[in-house]
């Protein structure tokens, strides 16, 4: 009986898996509220109504892919933070870390970027309830430093909260890079991956190892923009945040 209930489960999780992908597939060219459940389960190749077992409705599924596609990068960021000595060294580690991750998860971010003003209610308060969760996170990383310089916790709030939308920002801009040039993102192996390192800093494997053309160079080129841009950004608000309280 275990066995067989083992059996059924992992046939549920798989299903929900697939529907969750291919949604997200769909969603490349349209916004969820243009999209079908008809068009999602035909994808899989289940009735529509086992649709039901997983999700109450197209919006629920959108709601699990906002945990999905912020919930890592929660992680990851909150690791930089706490894992960095310096302001240069943090804004370098950032930097990385979202570039790397829209590399990895550009689907995700596409899904935010769009849907964070989208049509869809739940969605939306879905995606601004996570960021808001990031910023509480950053804002407590910031808040030993800061109250020891007499920031107020709105201030130090409001700081997080700017941090947060750069990097919001900062994802769509490499994304936006990303489209200009398709075939770089899965081009950008060996000399690719190189340059844009040298723009971002380390951030792991990059494409389909050895990939050399021309794509992949103009791609890493339009990220290196992009890094140099959120550098220069983060190094603003930094030197604010520094003389913010001067006056």
């Amino acid at each position: 009986m275990s066995h067989r209930c083992g059996v059924r489960q992992a046939q549920k999780e798989k299903t929900r898996r697939a529907l969750l992908d291919a949604a997200l597939r769909l969603l490349e060219d349209q916004s969820l509220s243009s999209l079908g459940l008809r068009e999602v389960t035909r994808a899989v190749g289940v009735a529509p109504a086992a649709f039901y077992r997983h999700f109450r409705d197209l919006s629920d599924l959108g709601v699990a892919l906002v945990e999905e596609s912020l919930g890592s990068l929660h992680h990851m960021i909150g690791a930089i933070l706490a894992g960095q000595d310096g302001d240069a060294e943090r804004i370098d580690a950032t930097v990385a870390a979202v570039a790397d991750h829209v590399r990895r998860y550009p689907a995700h971010i596409r899904f935010i970027a769009r849907e964070r003003h989208g049509g869809v209610r739940a969605v939306r308060e879905a995606i601004a309830a996570e960021l808001d969760r990031f910023a509480d996170e950053v804002a407590t990383d910031f808040c030993p430093r800061l109250s020891a310089e007499d920031w107020p916790p709105e201030d130090v709030r409001m700081l997080a909260e700017l941090y947060v939308d750069h990097m919001v920002m900062t994802a769509t801009a490499f994304l936006e890079a990303q489209a200009e040039h398709p075939g770089a993102a899965g081009a950008s192996g060996a000399s690719g991956a190189a340059d844009v390192e040298d723009a971002v800093g380390p951030a792991g494997a990059v494409g389909a190892a050895g990939a050399e053309d021309a794509a992949g160079a103009v791609g890493a080129e339009g990220e290196r923009r992009v890094a140099a841009t959120a550098r220069k950004q983060l190094l603003l608000i930094s030197l604010g945040r520094h003389h913010w309280r001067d006056g």
